[in-house]
């Protein structure tokens, strides 16, 4: 809501009518599926509002929806990866993840990034989970994966892979546990 509420008040659009804009429109999966580039995004999104923000304020405001710190422990990660290999699989844009990775030190912890704008599909999609399992270099039983949304752990389970629903960095930090994974 905050990203909606910045673009209100620059557009003059009362907040649910640039969310409905946004969902109605389809232009942010078109964007986090690589379907269309940053700037065709930009364009749109200006159009679609009838705004005309310079491009750094744009991606301030398109990259507001985060907050500022991350919900598993930054040593945990760092701690699986001494033993384990560690990918980040996510439903994501270009503008986003070139924020996410100078504000997030968590992912520099990653051996490897399997992006939705970049596979070409997004979670709960067959091919992102393929690429992901591809990139893991193991068969889809020995990976382990966590999603909040439970509809995203169960395309990961359709697939073969331990997934479960994260539901905080306790339960995570368990499930881990459970599997041998130390950190």
């Amino acid at each position: 809501m905050r990203g909606y509420k910045t673009m209100s008040a620059m557009s003059g659009l009362d907040v649910e009518e640039v969310r409905r804009r946004f969902h109605s429109s389809g232009i942010a999966n078109e964007f986090e599926s690589g379907v269309i580039t940053e700037r065709e995004f930009e364009e749109r999104t200006q159009r679609m509002l009838g705004t005309s923000i310079p491009h750094e304020r744009f991606e301030e405001i398109w990259f507001s929806v985060f907050l500022p710190g991350t919900l598993m422990p930054e040593a945990v990660v760092e701690g699986i990866r001494r033993n384990h290999r560690t990918l980040l699989l996510s439903n994501t844009n270009a503008m986003h993840f070139r924020g996410l990775k100078q504000q997030y030190r968590i992912l520099d912890h990653f051996d490897a990034y399997v992006l939705s704008h970049e596979v070409g599909a997004m979670k709960p999609q067959p091919a992102i989970y393929e690429a992901a399992i591809r990139a893991a270099g193991c068969q889809p039983g020995e990976c382990f994966f966590t999603d909040d949304v439970a509809e995203y752990a169960e395309g990961a389970r359709r697939h073969g892979i331990d997934a479960v629903q994260f539901t905080g960095a306790a339960q995570a930090m368990e499930e881990l546990s459970r599997r041998g994974v130390s950190w």
